[in-house]
């Protein structure tokens, strides 16, 4: 073998020990791979350097600092070193490539992305798993417009391995576990007693903490609502035509309120007394013919029967009329949007138009999720965190919790919890916050792990 030749008056051997220091000195993996297909230059002349690894692909450039994996050039470039390394099983070893050494797919392709000369560089990092199949699973390839002189082969193949044991230094995890740790305590502290070993008091410390008492203890949303309101339902179906009150107003009993639209119901109405009125006339006219005509007298039921149908379609109209006008049933404050939604919009039976509620008798709402839904007893302790006043908590005890989870409209299932306010300071109806829901005493070890273990028993059995 010929002897390699100087480069720029330095021995080659002297540039591939300055690469050897140069690895063992990188702080990270990027600064090797970095150093690989840039620094590489020392040893051989080349105009592009391509560092790929099975896991990550084209996974670093020469002149660029982070490589595009999802441009054309690495992708073809992937499936060229991919088929390289496969092909390292029967011609291991630092080798010159060519087109013809590629499928005729990726060989059609090289003009346009690499010089006439490259060089495989295989590198020794395979996995277990891999080296048993004795598949290259990293390399470097090297491009230029001249080929690799044959002394430089033996170069490269040196410096593979120094970066290589550079690259799988980096990468080793710390080989540290607890019971290390505790076995060389235990070595270090035998010759005492045992009450006085620092892993006994550790333990022992572990094992009262895990036993402590805590409160179980969730959050969920919460508002303030009012204790038990009046609501106030539309009685037909029509169109709101006029509000009364204004939002927030204190109302007495028999107050009117809002009204719907009359209109239908008034032509309705006058039709209907127009037709009672044609119908006693008619019924009068028989009558007087009943007295020398049998057949008008044999009509006269019928006549009198459809007056009676006609009187009730008449009271159900001016029912319906009077119930268009709602009234406030009890006094307090009504509660509902602005005005100018309300006025000109149909509602149907049924549809909540306002509530009338005592400003003082307020509770709070929380929905419990179904994922914290802790047991809670009738008169367990619930604080509400305003968001309006966050460093003052509303006081107040569970009254009930819903058997039943509904539909909140984030789309998540919920519990409805109420509580009774026992302090509520200057909360008022309608503000919201979050909801601290306090059930009965636990360990600290269940407080911390039940969580992880309801998640855990959706997928493993014991």
């Amino acid at each position: 073998m010929n002897a390699p030749v100087a480069v720029n008056g330095m021995h080659p051997a002297v540039l591939l020990l300055e690469l050897g220091h140069r690895a063992r000195l990188a702080k990270s993996v990027q600064e090797l791979e970095f150093m690989l297909v840039n620094d590489t230059r020392l040893l051989v002349p080349y105009r592009q350097a391509v560092w790929w690894n099975s896991t990550q692909g084209v996974a670093a450039l020469s002149g660029v600092v982070q490589a595009d994996r999802n441009a054309p050039y690495a992708q073809w470039m992937s499936e060229v070193c991919q088929h390289l390394a496969q092909a390292g099983a029967a011609a291991p070893g630092v080798r010159s490539i060519a087109a013809q050494d590629l499928p005729a797919a990726l060989a059609a392709q090289w003009s346009q992305w690499l010089p006439a000369c490259a060089v495989w560089v295989p590198l020794s990092i395979a996995q277990a798993s891999d080296a048993a199949t004795g598949t290259c699973t990293a390399g470097l390839l090297l491009a230029g417009p001249e080929p690799v002189a044959a002394d430089r082969m033996s170069l490269l193949t040196e410096w593979s391995g120094v970066w290589s044991h550079a690259w799988q230094a980096l990468q080793r995890r710390r080989d540290w576990t607890l019971g290390l740790w505790l076995e060389r305590l235990r070595k270090t502290h035998a010759q005492r007693v045992w009450w006085r070993r620092p892993v006994v008091w550790v333990v022992l410390g572990v094992l009262a903490l895990a036993a402590w008492p805590v409160h179980l203890t969730v959050l969920a949303p919460g508002e303030m609502v009012a204790a038990q309101p009046a609501v106030l339902r539309s009685p037909l179906d029509g169109v709101v035509d006029h509000i009364h009150v204004q939002p927030n107003e204190m109302v007495k009993k028999g107050q009117p309120l809002f009204s719907l639209d009359e209109a239908q119901i008034a032509s309705r109405l006058e039709v209907s007394v127009q037709a009672l009125l044609t119908a006693e006339a008619e019924y009068r006219q028989f009558a007087q013919m009943a007295l020398g005509d049998a057949r008008s007298k044999s009509q006269l039921a019928s006549l009198a029967g459809r007056i009676g149908e006609r009187r009730a379609e008449q009271a159900f109209l001016f029912d319906q009329r009077q119930r268009a006008q709602v009234l406030a049933p009890r006094d307090g404050m009504v509660l509902f949007d602005a005005p100018s939604e309300w006025i000109g919009r149909p509602v149907q039976t049924g549809e909540r138009v306002m509530r009338i509620a005592q400003p003082e008798a307020v509770e709070v709402e929380a929905w419990l999720p179904m994922g914290d839904a802790i047991p809670l007893e009738e008169g367990a302790p619930v604080q509400l965190y305003l968001a309006a006043d966050p460093l003052t908590s509303v006081q107040a005890r569970v009254r009930y919790v819903a058997y039943d989870a509904v539909a909140r409209p984030d789309g998540s299932y919920a519990y409805r919890v109420r509580a009774q306010v026992t302090q509520a300071g200057k909360a008022r109806i309608g503000l919201k916050g979050t909801a601290k829901l306090q059930g009965a005493r636990v360990s600290l070890a269940y407080w911390v792990l039940r969580k992880p273990w309801a998640s855990m028993r959706q997928w493993v059995a014991l």
